[in-house]
This record gives structure tokens, C-alpha cells and sequence, in this order.
């Protein structure tokens, strides 16, 4: 099981709020980053943080699309966040890409498929052995200073 930092904006909060018990049912240990701060990237880089520095396993970034919470966390060094909107973009995120940091839109995806999304990924492995972890490897090397 894994402990899992979480934080949303406003738009965001009620969704938050139900993948925390989604979360919490399923096992995992959940630390509540909070939703109350309108300027989403202050709450994503937090989350970020957390996952890059050791203290989270991984983490769930929400606001309306998405979209602006995985730019944000993209920037902290060693947070890899992916928008997961779909079954498939949550499985390939995790065995694919090797993700730490889901994030959802609260405008964009219902309750249930936010539940279902959030399963595929918390389940899923990295494939070391895929041809994308090599694909991976030059991501990590380049954030890393090796161009």
C-alpha cells in the first residue's frame, strides 16, 4: 500500500475529498495537501514535493481540467505527472511512463470514473523491461544535467 499525497484547488475539493475515502478503502495511507488555495500551481508544486523528496509514495493533483496541476508539478525535480483521463491513459501512465503523480479534472471526469482511473493506476507497475524505460532513463538523465 502506498502513502499518497493529495491536493486539489477549489474547483476541485469535493473530488478530492471522495478519492481521499476511495483511497483510504482501498488501504493506503492518505496526507490531505488541501484545496483551498486558488492559485492551483502553489498546492501541485507542494504534492510534488512531497513525492519527490521521499515522504509520499505518490501523489493525486485536482482542479477543473487537470491540466495546469500537471504543468506545475512537472517543474518540481523528480516528480513525473501525468493527466490521466481514460482506463488506458492511467495503465500506460504507470507501466509506460512510471508516473508518481496522477492528476484528474474535477469538470471533466464524473466521480465514477475518476474511482476507476485512479484503481487502474494505484495497481499498475512499471515495466523496466518495456522499450519505453529506456525512453524513461533519457528523461530522468536529462533532468539530471545529462543532456
Amino acid at each position: 500500500m502506498y502513502k499518497i499525497a493529495i491536493g486539489a484547488d477549489p474547483n476541485a475539493g469535493e473530488l478530492k475529498s471522495y478519492l481521499m475515502e476511495v483511497c483510504k478503502d482501498l488501504g493506503h495511507q492518505v496526507i490531505d495537501m488541501g484545496d483551498e488555495d486558488a492559485i492551483y500551481a502553489n498546492t501541485a508544486i507542494k504534492v510534488a514535493k512531497q513525492v519527490a523528496n521521499g515522504s509520499a509514495d505518490k501523489g493525486i493533483l485536482l482542479c477543473g481540467t487537470g491540466i495546469g496541476m500537471s504543468i506545475a508539478a512537472n517543474k518540481v525535480h523528480g516528480a513525473y505527472a501525468a493527466l490521466l483521463t481514460d482506463a488506458y491513459s492511467a495503465e500506460k501512465a504507470r507501466t509506460s511512463n512510471n508516473t508518481n503523480i496522477a492528476c484528474l479534472g474535477a469538470f471533466t471526469i464524473g466521480r465514477e470514473v475518476a474511482k476507476k482511473i485512479l484503481g487502474i493506476w494505484l495497481t499498475a507497475d512499471f515495466d523496466s523491461a518495456s522499450p519505453s524505460a529506456k525512453k524513461v532513463q533519457r528523461i530522468i538523465d536529462y533532468e539530471d544535467g545529462n543532456s
